[in-house]
């Protein structure tokens, strides 16, 4: 696997926790993962490969910290050479109209800027209304929801983990 980061936005914790044991899978040091709100520039250059991650807040919104530089070191980066996993979190209980909708900006942004984004999950398996990260049936990312659905986070985590692995 060549030098990889993980990069998360989380306001109640969730999403970090989600970050480490993701890392903690994949063998990446605690040192690479880094929440956006702490992130620099400078960061792109040294990595091949990026796991981003986001919780939805309100009707779809990305993590409130990925519009205040996030969003715009990835806009400002030419990332053709990079590979990108991206996963979510999300309540589809109370927010089943709008399910992990934030992971689909955080995709948008990073395809844009030329980047390779692996890691596509099929969304059959989950029980929402609508969300606009669903492009032809399948989520743009890995998507979990801790608040009615923890009990399959394990198993989804590691059969996208199977996945990715390889490509990063």
């Amino acid at each position: 696997m060549k030098k990889t980061c993980i990069i998360y936005g989380s306001t109640t914790g969730t999403c970090e926790n989600l970050a480490n044991r993701i890392a903690e899978k994949l063998g990446i040091n605690s040192n690479d993962v880094i929440n956006v709100s702490n992130l620099k520039a400078e960061v792109i250059s040294l990595y091949d490969n990026f796991i981003l991650g986001t919780s939805t807040w309100g009707s779809g919104d990305l993590q409130d910290d990925w519009y205040d530089q996030g969003l715009k070191i990835f806009k400002n980066n030419d990332l053709k050479d990079k590979t990108i996993a991206l996963f979510g979190c999300g309540d589809s209980a109370s927010y089943g109209d709008t399910f992990c909708s934030g992971l689909f900006e955080l995709y948008d942004t990073v395809k844009q800027s030329g980047a390779t984004v692996i890691g596509s999950v099929d969304s059959d398996d989950y029980n929402f209304e609508a969300s606009s990260a669903v492009i032809n049936g399948e989520f743009v990312g890995l998507v979990l929801d801790e608040e009615n659905e923890s009990d399959k986070t394990e198993d989804r985590i590691n059969k996208w983990i199977d996945e990715i692995k390889n490509k990063l």
